[in-house]
């Protein structure tokens, strides 16, 4: 079984092909392989199948061993892999939150469709209704909270994105996890710290939902960008500046896709045992 060892803007994947015979583990494999004894770990495992309705289908796992339904950085690598190997301009990728279109850009960079964003309570979900834009919610003394009022936005997964003057002034660490399975999110969450530095210009950080801090995340950062226009903080495209390098957002009005373009690296490529 060929596996590739690769990175979108610094977001690291271990991918299995398994389009010969699916590559199923349990949480505790899945766990094993994203936190090696050398220290060299992965954000997320994704095996790749065989599909009827695209050019592969692409099953995500988190580094704690839970299955996810997106992972937008993931999606551009497997977008590079297979085009590599076909030889195509356009590359269907099958996920479990649904098909996703991968194509070539400039030099490295890869950009997917990320599809429409979905903004409705419902659909984060959260555990009441309410307004995504403005969430009732406080992390700290209720009188001087650390955190307040995020907006929600899920893009295949759910992200609750916080406006924040700076980041580097938040203990991701520390704070993440009081927010990822906060009651408030029955699903878990994806935690955006976004610092707006000018109107086409985001600096992000996300801690990811069984992953932790990562050097990237592709759905944080669409997830962010679609916050941002709504509240009028930034326009519909810009640029999101994150630990691992900077991706392109572009949130088109014209069909209310959400476009991620950036850089992809392969990193390794071996051959194992199935």
């Amino acid at each position: 079984m060929r596996v590739f060892h690769m990175n979108g803007c610094g977001n690291r994947f271990a991918v299995f092909d398994g389009r010969k015979s699916p590559w199923r583990k349990s949480a505790d494999e899945i766990r094993h392989v994203a936190n090696p004894q050398d220290g060299k770990g992965f954000d997320q495992i994704i095996g790749l199948e065989s599909s009827m309705r695209g050019d592969v289908f692409m099953r995500i796992w988190n580094a704690d061993g839970s299955e996810v339904a997106a992972c937008g950085n993931a999606s551009r690598c497997v977008g590079w892999l297979i085009q590599r190997e076909t030889g195509q301009s356009e590359i269907k990728i099958e996920t479990e939150a649904g098909l996703l279109k991968s194509s070539a850009g400039a030099g490295d960079a890869i950009t997917v469709d990320m599809g429409s964003p979905l903004l409705t309570w419902e659909h984060i979900p959260l555990a009441e209704k309410m307004d995504t834009r403005f969430v009732d919610l406080k992390i700290g003394p209720v009188d001087k909270p650390v955190l307040s009022t995020p907006s929600c936005v899920n893009m295949g997964n759910p992200h609750a994105v916080f406006f924040v003057d700076d980041v580097s002034a938040y203990d991701i660490p520390a704070v993440g996890p009081l927010v990822e399975w906060h009651p408030m999110f029955p699903e878990g969450v994806n935690v955006g710290f976004a610092q707006v530095i000018d109107k086409e210009t985001i600096r992000l950080r996300v801690w990811e939902r069984g992953a932790g801090l990562t050097l990237a995340c592709g759905t944080g950062a669409c997830a962010a960008a679609v916050a941002s226009a709504r509240l009028g903080r930034t326009g519909r495209k810009v640029k999101m500046i994150l630990d691992g390098g900077e991706l392109v957002i572009n949130w088109r009005d014209t069909d209310d896709h959400v476009l991620m373009t950036g850089p992809v690296e392969l990193e390794a490529e071996l051959e194992i045992a199935g």
